[in-house]
């Protein structure tokens, strides 16, 4: 039987060691022999799909094995993947790091068994040689069936490469080449992780020049050939939780989507679901433009860095005053993280200088001396909001060194495995915000019941 979804991971013993780069240069060089590709990323990271998306100039997806079962997750794959010539998943962290850091659920590891995929360490070899080789032992034989094919050596030489490949193989991996340290193999980095792709001067060359070096040092073709023979995978299961099908067609209510350099942290699979779901999408800068687009019936505000712009934010005065008039018409409003922030009063910027925002949310966000509140939650209503009724719940993600005089008290937020928990999100009337960032398909009656919202304003002419 053919597979029709050649695939493989790119995953690493620890974060730091390439994972991002590595994807991104493949992808690169991958494309500039014509082949059509897809890209993913394990967990619930924003930005390293930026960049995949940078490189092949279309969407990419997460795969998430906390947000959703595993046969969910593989269901996604097929439906993003179908018709690819190659697809690249990068992992997460560590391979088999995952909720809580003890345990592999919503690991890479998680992800690869749910996708049967092979797997590719990249391995940071800077300051180790024939210890790397005891690295990847234990990483073939800490779970029985690890999917680790073969490694790349990161950051070697040429000749150190040579003398580690045949003691790498006697384990039964395959070395597929190596990367020397150069300039173009590393990225820029922020409090959040990589900066984004649009603040690299340069990125395009430096890609280009990425996969030229690949190409004389990695072993493209035996990628290829191990990607073609990944095994069959299974068809999806209709009615998936998450999938939506659209009936009939029905005219499209009118949602803005704030989209700049200030908020741009977005699941795909949620913006596709609101799309599916009747949405269409209007993108708008509360940072360039003046005006909230014509005849949209709801917001939706994301993440992103309004930390970095406080001051350019606070100056667009008109936008702020349409964002609260908006509110105060009854526009439903779904914010999250930075989002969130641009709502409140005021903003702390981590220099220490206060602006003014949209005054939706009584209080001020300002900088911590620390990550706050990092990793998986699921969120409960406390009572009955616009979007979630009291007994149901949703998976999300927090990650931010940014807190709030008042974050809320409509949810609780529960880590898993963990008896920590927190209040949480404003949810009165047709506002929904906090900093948890939601994964639509995880309850997909969050999404349902906001284009339905939306869809009741347009009716009411307002």
């Amino acid at each position: 039987m053919s597979n029709s979804y050649p695939r493989f991971m790119i995953a690493a013993p620890k974060s730091g060691s390439g994972k991002t780069m590595m994807t991104c240069g493949l992808l690169n060089a991958f494309l500039l022999r014509k082949l059509s590709c897809r890209s993913f990323k394990c967990g619930p990271d924003y930005i390293d799909p930026m960049f995949h998306k940078y490189v092949l100039n279309i969407e990419g997806g997460n795969l998430d094995t906390f947000f959703l079962e595993e046969e969910q997750v593989r269901d996604q794959f097929l439906d993003q993947a179908k018709g690819a010539g190659i697809s690249v998943i990068e992992g997460v962290m560590g391979y088999y790091d995952g909720v809580g850091g003890d345990t592999t659920q919503a690991s890479s590891y998680q992800v690869a068994c749910a996708l049967d995929a092979p797997v590719v360490l990249v391995l940071d070899c800077k300051g180790a040689s024939l210890s790397l080789a005891a690295v990847v032992k234990g990483f073939l034989e800490y779970r029985k069936n690890s999917h680790i094919k073969g490694v790349i050596l990161n950051r070697t030489s040429s000749v150190m490469a040579k003398r580690l490949t045949p003691v790498m193989e006697e384990l039964g991996v395959k070395v597929y080449g190596y990367l020397p340290e150069c300039e173009e193999g590393s990225f820029g980095s922020r409090h959040l992780g990589l900066v984004l792709p649009g603040e690299l001067k340069g990125l395009k060359d430096q890609l280009d020049q990425l996969a030229m070096t690949l190409e004389s040092t990695i072993d493209l073709e035996g990628l290829l050939k191990l990607a073609r023979d990944a095994n069959p995978l299974p068809p999806s299961h209709e009615g998936s939780k998450g999938r939506i099908s659209r009936t009939a067609p029905e005219k499209e209510v009118l949602i803005g989507l704030a989209l700049d350099e200030a908020f741009c942290f977005y699941y795909q699979e949620n913006l596709k679901l609101l799309e599916e779901m009747g949405a269409r999408l209007i993108p708008f800068s509360p940072l360039h433009d003046k005006n909230l687009p014509s005849g949209i019936c709801g917001l939706l505000l994301g993440g992103g860095y309004p930390e970095l712009y406080g001051r350019e934010l606070s100056e667009n005065k008109s936008m702020l005053l349409e964002i609260k008039k908006a509110w105060k018409r009854g526009l439903p409003i779904l914010a999250e993280c930075g989002g969130f922030m641009y709502l409140h009063d005021q903003l702390e910027t981590k220099d220490h200088k206060t602006y003014s925002m949209a005054g939706v949310i009584d209080g001020s966000v300002f900088p911590t001396e620390r990550l706050l509140r990092f990793g998986y939650i699921e969120v409960f209503p406390r009572e009955d909001t616009l979007l979630l009724k009291k007994g149901e719940s949703i998976r999300g993600h927090e990650f931010h060194y940014w807190d709030s005089t008042n974050n809320g008290t409509y949810m609780e937020a529960k880590k898993p495995g963990r008896k920590k928990s927190w209040d949480c999100v404003h949810g009165k009337g047709n506002l929904l915000a906090g900093f948890p960032h939601f994964y639509y398909p995880s309850n997909p009656e969050l999404p349902k019941r906001f284009v339905e919202a939306c869809k009741g304003i347009r009716e009411l002419g307002k």
